[in-house]
């Protein structure tokens, strides 16, 4: 892994040119262009705000506590960090099955191709923060929340997030040229995931629900759990995971990225065969 992980160093330029590729081929025909990665989350955002925020916003506010009074903040942070990871897995999986000749002809290492969906998917991220943060100044204007120390959650949650990212790119890329199901499964697993996770409601919710002790202690090994805790303790410090949760996330993440590294690499000459 260690000599893998200089290879791809040394090839980062071509990482570089790929995403830029990618970006440029998915807006090329688009009369707004990127401005599509800012509007598809921020309309998701007015639809559950709607929901949640004024039809059941009396069940709403009782469980958000102190994020009640800036509930659209709340969702839009979870939903900008939900279209990285949706986005990143759908593009990834079909990240080797959809560029075979380019894979077969580049001189590159093939971790670039679904590292490089993932970067892409990032940058979308990331192009997105600067409305995130103007909500965000609007509300502390407001005195609604204080952001302080809690910022730095935003790094640990971006690092812990790519990480996990990574390691779920290679494994399902590899794994989709061999089983075409996989890129079938990820739909309906992504859809699971997105309401098995804390994005549109707080971790309280889950815990002091009626569901079994077994199931909540389950929900709660799911990665991306601590990982959109961290998103939402950048404005919301009470919902920083606690230290058995965020130790099991980075874990679980790192432990991701070791397993998908190590699977793309032995069935690598099987995909470049079926390829």
């Amino acid at each position: 892994m260690t000599s893998g992980v200089g290879a791809l160093w040394s090839h980062r330029n071509s990482l570089r040119i790929l995403v830029r590729r990618d970006l440029a081929v998915k807006y090329q025909q688009s009369v707004l262009g990127y401005l599509w990665s800012l509007i598809e989350p921020l309309g998701m955002g007015a639809i559950y705000w709607f929901v949640f925020g004024v039809l059941y916003s009396r069940d709403t506010n009782r469980h958000l506590g102190e994020a009640a009074g800036s509930y659209p903040l709340f969702l839009i942070t979870g939903i900008f960090a939900w279209m990285w990871t949706s986005s990143a897995l759908s593009e990834a999986t079909n990240a080797l099955t959809g560029q075979s000749r380019l894979i077969t002809t580049m001189n590159v290492p093939r971790q670039v191709f679904p590292i490089g969906r993932v970067t892409g998917r990032f940058a979308e991220y990331a192009a997105g923060l600067p409305i995130l943060a103007a909500i965000a100044i609007w509300y502390a204007a407001d005195g609604r929340i204080d952001p302080g120390w809690s910022l730095l959650a935003l790094p640990l949650a971006v690092l812990v997030q790519a990480t996990l990212l990574v390691g779920l790119a290679l494994l399902l890329s590899a794994a989709n040229v061999l089983m075409r199901d996989v890129e079938r499964f990820m739909r309906l697993l992504i859809r699971v995931l997105f309401y098995a996770t804390p994005i549109i409601y707080p971790l309280s919710l889950v815990r002091d629900s009626g569901l079994p002790g077994w199931l909540k202690s389950g929900y709660e090994l799911n990665p991306l759990v601590g990982i959109f805790q961290l998103h939402h303790a950048v404005w919301y410090p009470d919902e920083f995971p606690h230290a058995r949760m965020l130790a099991t996330t980075v874990g679980i993440s790192l432990l991701v990225l070791v397993v998908g590294w190590w699977t793309f690499r032995r069935l690598e000459p099987a995909v470049l065969k079926e390829l």
